[in-house]
């Protein structure tokens, strides 16, 4: 006899894998475009410590998150923990987390690195704006689908957004797709 499940809902790693299934079927499509450039130098251990997700181009998971923010650990071995903290559709919803790891894939930049959610499956993270005084930061996806235009403190300087903005235009972006996140100035 056949029972009905009680919670329709898929389950959470479920919506893990499909998403990182998404990104890796993304990133093959990237072949048919000129490469992304990145960034000549990133000082890892400067550029750990909290990110506020200011602006993006959402993939599904991300849908409807506000408040979001990156934050990056070196570790001992020379890989990144990553913590992304999110509210789901409000400012005053309780925080949420996912947890990965990253790795360098280009030691002489630093600018790429392979991120993974859920092993083995690593989605391709290129730093490919980033002020000189670390202050904001923009990191790509090779087919350009993806984009996380990332800020230091929660609320962005106008000049600095839209310069982030326009280097991405310049790299290939459609500013149209890239949508503003919603932040709390205090967090």
């Amino acid at each position: 006899m056949l029972r009905a499940r009680s919670n329709p809902q898929p389950s959470f790693n479920f919506m893990r894998l499909l998403s990182i299934l998404s990104l890796l079927l993304a990133g093959c499509a990237a072949a048919t475009k000129p490469p992304l450039q990145t960034v000549r130098s990133v000082d890892l251990p400067r550029f750990m410590g909290t990110w506020h997700v200011i602006g993006t181009i959402p993939w599904f998971v991300e849908k409807d998150n506000v408040d979001t923010k990156d934050i990056y650990t070196l570790r001992p071995d020379g890989r990144i923990d990553v913590r992304y903290e999110f509210r789901k559709k409000s400012l005053a919803a309780p925080v949420r987390s996912m947890q990965a790891v990253a790795r360098v894939v280009d030691p002489k930049s630093n600018a790429r690195w392979a991120v993974r959610f859920l092993w083995p499956f690593e989605a391709p993270f290129l730093v490919i704006d980033l002020s000189p005084d670390y202050r904001y930061t923009t990191i790509g996806y090779p087919d350009r689908s993806l984009i996380w235009i990332m800020s230091r403190d929660p609320v962005m300087p106008e000049a600095d957004y839209a310069a982030a903005v326009e280097n991405a235009r310049r790299l290939g972006y459609d500013p149209a797709r890239i949508v503003r996140v919603p932040q709390l100035p205090e967090s």
